[in-house]
């Protein structure tokens, strides 16, 4: 009995560090919907974060700018809505082409996505 509990803690353990090491956000037609209001900036110095979105789920990192979008809500780690007005958004994004442009400029504003 005790094998079978520590090898269910073991798994549990394992499941949720995999939960928490992903940030899977999906984007969201509601406002209201949302966790996260993002504004796009096409300036990088503007930008409280640099995303690089990637292709492959388990590439995402866990609030490091490494997105990996998904089509289901359910899935997500994070609800955002995309809004055409920098003065509405939590939280403005550029978008990079290379993974190592990844990361906060601003961390007073990291806690959106935690």
């Amino acid at each position: 009995m005790k094998k079978i509990l520590f090898f269910t803690g073991i798994s549990l353990g394992l499941i949720c560090s995999q939960n928490l090491s992903a940030q899977v956000v999906y984007s969201t037609e509601w406002k209201s919907d949302a966790d996260v209001i993002v504004y796009v900036t096409e300036w990088k110095s503007e930008a409280d974060l640099i995303v690089y979105k990637t292709d492959w789920k388990s590439e995402a990192s866990k609030n490091k700018g490494i997105w990996f979008f998904t089509t289901w809500k359910s899935d997500a780690d994070k609800k955002i809505y995309f809004t055409s007005w920098k003065s509405e958004a939590d939280v403005i994004i550029y978008y990079s082409k290379w993974k190592s442009d990844a990361g906060w400029q601003k961390n007073q504003k990291r806690y959106f996505f935690d």
